[in-house]
């Protein structure tokens, strides 16, 4: 169990994955909230201010790239650290999440949930 109970947003729109990541995540004593498209991961980043944010490239409404870049220009949460969690692992979407000032990139298809959990357990220490 981490010390302080970290909140984390995870805006995922494939729904079978983001509830595995939440059982993880909350098994390992994280409070988690998600979002099933980057418009509401956005509003529920604003409301809520997490610890950290999990975030997709592809998704419906609002893609992630989009959702990172309105975040890195609110005053509020540009410090919030974003790791993008996609199947994207060109280089190309690497440096442009880099250049956006992401705190990581996982690609989920070389991850098990378990492992992502550990990725930010080490990011938040």
């Amino acid at each position: 169990m981490p010390e302080k109970q970290y909140n984390v947003l995870l805006i995922e729109d494939e729904e079978m994955l983001a509830n595995m990541y939440e059982t993880k995540f909350k098994n390992e004593g994280y409070q988690i909230r998600k979002a099933l498209d980057g418009e509401t991961g956005l509003k529920m980043a604003q409301e809520a201010k997490p610890d950290i944010i999990l975030l997709d490239i592809i998704m419906p409404k609002l893609d992630g790239f989009s959702v990172l870049k309105r975040l890195k220009a609110d005053s509020k949460l540009k410090n919030v650290p974003v790791i993008l969690l996609t199947n994207l692992g060109q280089d190309e979407d690497v440096k442009k999440g880099q250049t956006l000032g992401v705190a990581g990139y996982l690609v989920k298809a070389n991850l098990t949930p378990i492992e992502v959990v550990n990725k930010v357990k080490e990011l938040l220490k």
